[in-house]
């Protein structure tokens, strides 16, 4: 009997008995309840939607295999994404549930016409598509490394991808809800046990002390990886959590104005200390293993020394992690695809009846194509930070909008955008312009620059009523 693979058993079963449960909840609101939770989450599922989003196998796999050769600072990245959330709640979370909107690129369409919401939509589902890839990835990977006498990393990623497509299609945005509820107490829940088995199995934290590699900053908060990077991290997360599609669509679901920011600011609370105490994982490891190959399993090793109870709760805590980020997204893309393109290009009277049965279709349909890019990805973080550094250029837009619209023109969002792709696209095929360590540091100043730019040379004024915001 494998313990750790019935607890990882018993933890799908759940999961599909909360999907189930939720079509009672969000039958009687159609696809406003499949896509929105018929914009009435409280507080307390808006808090873990955010921290099950933010929450993944980068959040945790990824910070301990950064914490094995740079120490606690690698926990940064998951600080990072936290104030990010603190701060959209204290900013930006009321005003986007006070809009009553469904999508970001339709509130381009409101404010900058048809053609930034072509553009909109066509790099935000790349965005969300390439995320969602990712989470198959560590998936396949964590059922792999803990599990091995039963997954290979390609039956992990099916795996995986079943059970997350599965809640999905089933049980929609309350599902996803719901079903982040369980998986942050469970996350919590394992990686608390997994610190405590993996100190004292150690000899306790002097132990672990005494036996890490000299020269290496491991418990200063900054130091190991640098401030570049850290800064980098907190220029790429503010604008992912800003604009990106299935994060700001929590606000969206939410009950009302209030809600949104509470909970967003709560989700933030949440999602800070995930990093630290993945970190120590990784800190561990280069104590008890200094001689890893592999750095990306210094946390599988780490919990493999455990007995079997605590690994199959870590275990499950960690897959967790990788299943509530990809049920967000995955549904955030789904909205995208449903309400700024089928809804407006290819069938704009559709009922509401079929519009949940495409919404469902779409789903599928993105399930199969991100689990096919899924197979060509390399480098997890490396590929996550890439790509969400294009989130850049929605950030400028929509601070501009709320902030100073009198700023804004008919054309600002088009070129800015535009501006921000090509610019990401130069980065990847054209090393000589990587004259800094990150995108990111060209990103924000090139965004900025074009939108001001655009209103300089377009005087047509953009739609925007501030009170409106």
């Amino acid at each position: 009997m494998n313990i750790p693979l019935i607890i990882v058993i018993c933890y799908i079963i759940l999961q599909f008995g909360i999907s189930w449960y939720s079509t009672r909840i969000s039958k009687a609101s159609g696809v406003l309840g499949y896509l929105l939770a018929g914009r009435n989450l409280p507080v307390i599922l808006v808090a873990v939607m955010i921290t099950g989003i933010a929450v993944g196998g980068a959040s945790t796999v990824g910070v301990a295999e950064q914490a094995y050769t740079h120490g606690i600072s690698a926990g940064m990245y998951n600080a990072a994404w936290g104030i990010a959330a603190i701060l959209v709640g204290l900013i930006a979370a009321s005003r986007f549930r006070k809009m009553n909107i469904t999508t970001i690129p339709e509130l381009f369409e409101r404010y900058y016409g048809k053609t930034g919401q072509i553009i909109a939509v066509i790099g935000q589902v790349i965005i969300l598509m390439v995320i969602i890839s990712l989470q198959y990835v560590a998936g396949g990977a964590i059922l792999t490394a803990l599990l091995p006498e039963f997954f290979t990393f390609s039956t992990g990623m099916i795996t995986t991808a079943a059970v997350f497509v599965g809640i999905t299609l089933i049980g929609g945005y309350w599902a996803a809800g719901f079903s982040n509820l369980i998986n942050v107490a469970v996350i919590y829940i394992g990686i608390i046990a997994g610190i405590v088995m993996s100190i004292s199995g150690a000899g306790g934290f002097s132990m672990i002390t005494a036996q890490l590699p000299a020269g290496i900053p491991w418990f200063d908060p900054v130091a190991g990886v640098g401030w570049v990077l850290v800064i980098a991290w907190f220029l790429v997360m503010f604008p992912t959590v800003f604009s990106t599609q299935g994060v700001v669509q929590v606000s969206f679901a939410a009950k009302d104005a209030k809600t949104a920011k509470i909970g967003y600011i709560l989700g933030g609370l949440l999602i800070l200390p995930i990093g630290f105490l993945s970190a120590i994982f990784g800190i561990v490891a280069a104590a008890k293993f200094p001689d890893l190959k592999n750095a990306s399993m210094a946390l599988p090793e780490v919990v493999l020394s455990f007995n079997p109870w605590i690994s199959g709760i870590t275990l499950s805590g960690l897959w967790a992690a990788d299943i509530s980020t990809a049920v967000g997204l995955l549904l955030g893309c789904a909205t995208l695809i449903i309400k700024d393109i089928w809804k407006v290009f290819l069938q704009p009277g559709i009922s509401k009846k079929q519009e949940l049965i495409t919404s469902r279709v779409i789903v599928l349909v993105i399930s199969i194509v991100t689990y096919i890019l899924a197979t060509t990805v390399v480098g997890i973080l490396k590929t996550l930070l890439i790509c969400l550094t294009l989130t850049t250029s929605y950030t400028v837009i929509l601070l501009f909008s709320m902030f100073l619209p009198k700023l804004c023109r008919k054309s600002a969002a088009v070129w800015t955008l535009i501006t921000g792709i090509m610019l990401l696209a130069l980065w990847q095929f054209v090393p000589a312009i990587r004259i800094v360590s990150h995108p990111i540091y060209l990103e924000w100043p090139v965004c900025i620059i074009t939108f001001l730019l655009i209103y300089i040379i377009d005087k047509r004024p953009a739609n925007i009523l501030p009170s409106k915001f």
